[in-house]
């Protein structure tokens, strides 16, 4: 069964029965992790499971859970899962990350971040 708002946004930051999204890529993340459980890529309590060790886990290294981190717990969820579902390699996604960080230091501020020809998007 499919899981309902409540449990789509339990303990997700939220206004009144909205989450709440300070930065796109939050978004992009919730969005991805639905998307790939609408299409049947893994079942809601594998999700459910994967988010709460992540979450356990940077508590376990000092994370105060003040909810400013909880996207992050989010994406690190849904790449676990990524990597055992075969969806990606770890080694390309860590490759993929490397690219994105060397390009986002290498951008002025205030200008669009572009990956050189040839590195991983």
């Amino acid at each position: 069964m499919p899981p309902s708002l409540g449990e789509l946004f339990s303990g997700m930051p939220v206004d009144g029965d909205e989450p709440v999204f300070r930065e796109p890529w939050e978004a992009h993340a919730f969005a991805m992790a639905v998307r790939l459980y609408e299409a049947g890529v893994f079942e809601w309590a594998e999700w459910a499971v994967a988010l709460s060790s992540e979450i356990e886990l940077a508590q376990a290294a000092g994370d105060p859970d003040l909810g400013d981190t909880y996207y992050r717990h989010w994406l690190n969820a849904l790449e676990t899962l990524a990597a055992e579902k075969g969806l990606v390699d770890v080694s390309e996604l860590t490759m993929r990350k490397e690219a994105w960080r060397d390009a986002y230091l290498a951008t002025p501020h205030g200008q669009p971040i572009e990956l050189k020809t040839g590195d991983s998007s």
